[in-house]
């Protein structure tokens, strides 16, 4: 990365610093909320029963299927964090931060002045994507934190390894969808398409990631899904790591080809 891309991604990440500053306290506070409900349910046996009377559809979109237990705290954090809530913060974070750093841009008019810089126009995306990824890795970094300062003080055990795996796997996905954000803007300008075509692209993939074993039509989509990649229940079952390669992967690809969209595209049109 040159010098001046390189100074674009330390603007990006000064730029979005408080918003990343109040993300981080979010997830923390969320997180050890969360980890306080825990001792009200533990190897509660009415609770578990209500789990059970689920619909097979909903249990098998947060993780509940396959004999998982909601009364242990591996359990009970796939289920409350990892199965939706703790995937659907990181995509709203990176899908904002990439809508804000190149089609806000452009909607603003700055795009141009930005791009002005002595750097490439590929360089410049790579950086904003960078950017992207490192404001997502903070993010689940503090919920890693957040989840293993309050471990012991709540008695999840849960177990550290796969805690760090489930957090990165999280991360991929927001970043996939991230950088769709960029692809999308660097395609098209107007922020409103940079966020409800990945917004669009990862309510599909959560879907057919969590109902494709009950819906036999969606099976053959399921490899477009990086949740069906990554696995659920990650604390229970573990992450798959090929699955997780692959995702990263196709980020990468959506990354490369959102900087060669912007490197063809003529800004001067509207």
């Amino acid at each position: 990365m040159t010098a001046t891309a390189a100074e674009l991604l330390r603007r990006g990440l000064r730029d979005h610093r408080r918003a990343l500053a109040g993300w981080c306290v979010g997830i923390v506070a969320y997180s050890a909320l969360i980890a306080a409900i825990f001792p009200s349910i533990e190897s509660s046996a009415d609770f578990t029963k209500l789990v059970d009377s689920y619909p097979d559809a909903l249990k098998s979109l947060f993780g509940l299927s396959g004999g998982g237990d909601i009364g242990t705290g591996s359990g009970f954090v796939d289920a409350e964090l990892f199965s939706f809530m703790l995937p659907l913060l990181a995509i709203v974070l990176a899908v904002g931060s990439s809508a804000r750093t190149l089609a806000g841009e452009e909607d603003a008019g700055r795009l141009e002045l930005v791009l002005a810089y002595p750097v490439r126009r590929r360089d410049a995306v790579l950086a904003k994507g960078a950017a992207v990824g490192l404001e997502v890795a903070a993010f689940c970094t503090a919920g890693f934190v957040a989840l293993l300062a309050v471990d012991p003080v709540f008695d999840l055990d849960l177990p550290a390894g796969q805690l760090a795996a489930a957090l990165v796997s999280v991360g991929a996905i927001g970043i996939f969808y991230g950088w769709l954000g960029l692809a999308v803007a660097a395609w098209r300008p107007g922020r409103a398409l940079a966020i409800g075509i990945p917004a669009a692209a990862a309510a599909g993939g959560y879907l057919v990631g969590g109902l494709q074993e009950l819906a036999g039509w969606l099976s053959p989509f399921r490899f477009l899904s990086p949740f069906w990649w990554v696995g659920q229940a990650p604390l229970r079952n573990g992450v798959d790591g090929s699955g997780l390669l692959v995702v990263l992967v196709a980020a990468l690809a959506v990354l490369v080809v959102a900087a060669f969209l912007l490197d063809r595209r003529d800004l001067q049109t509207p």
